[in-house]
């Protein structure tokens, strides 16, 4: 048997891809979706930080390689249709959004309006150095 067979039990897309949702070990707050394809899963087991696939760039993508928010991974479940990942993490910084939020689901529907009901903890130009 395959030290990898883990990874073929995944029902990948027709891109290769899986989605992964990362979520706080501590508090169970929903902190982001990404995509991870075999590698990003691989590199992201292997080293318990979280690795995934930029759609947008078509390349890994080591969260928190720009803005040091980093996630820790204790743990990785799969579920029942093996088509979806949780991480569990330990968000470094308190910030998993590009938004400078702390997570990426800060608006709420109300009435037929979106609204952000989640604060900027620090401003994007600041993270990213962009003006």
């Amino acid at each position: 048997m395959s030290s990898e067979d883990w990874l073929d039990t995944i029902k990948w897309d027709a891109d290769g891809l899986v989605p992964a949702i990362a979520q706080d070990a501590g508090d169970g707050r929903i902190l982001m979706m990404a995509w991870m394809n075999r590698d990003a899963l691989r590199l992201t087991a292997a080293g318990k930080t979280a690795v995934y696939w930029s759609r947008s760039r078509q390349k890994l993508w080591h969260k928190g390689e720009e803005s040091g928010h980093q996630q820790r991974v204790s743990e990785i479940r799969l579920d029942c249709d093996n088509d979806v990942i949780i991480l569990q993490v330990e968000q470094l910084g308190g910030i998993a959004c590009h938004t400078g939020r702390r997570s990426c689901f800060y608006q709420r529907l109300e009435g037929n309006d979106w609204v952000s009901v989640e604060p900027v903890l620090k401003d994007p130009a600041t993270i990213y150095g962009k003006n």
